[in-house]
């Protein structure tokens, strides 16, 4: 792998209402990013909104992986982050999708591959 890892933000749109609102299989979902690699599970944490939605994190010593969903929007939000090759961040994100039944998938890729991001004086002061 080149760079410092592999980081993949989706948002995924259409889903199934009844599925983002569902908390164990969501949280098998994300648990089932990693379940044929060796990652280490340091902290798993996930909540369930009343009366809708989930915001869930599993960090491992070597990656993250996050979600949000918004089931009135048939909305969620994924991240995942990985530093090695053992998770496969686009392929995670797919699956997440299929399971979801999304009908839009968005996805934006950083690689660390081109060191660290630089902003403008503007954009920098705006954050």
């Amino acid at each position: 792998m080149d760079g410092m890892g592999r980081h993949i933000i989706s948002e995924l749109w259409g889903c199934d209402e009844k599925k983002l609102n569902n908390l164990e299989l969501i949280k098998q979902l994300i648990l089932d990013t990693v379940k044929d690699t060796k990652a280490e599970i340091r902290k798993i944490v996930f909540h369930k909104f009343d009366p809708q939605g989930i915001s869930g994190v599993v960090i491992f010593s070597e990656s993250h992986v996050t979600i949000h969903s918004i089931p009135e929007h048939g909305y969620a939000s994924i991240d995942i982050y990985s530093c090695h090759d053992q998770i496969d961040p686009k392929v995670s994100t797919e699956n997440i999708a299929e399971v979801l039944h999304a009908k839009v998938s968005e996805k934006t890729e950083f690689t660390g591959e081109h060191g660290p991001v630089l902003f403008t004086n503007k954009e920098a002061a705006s954050i």
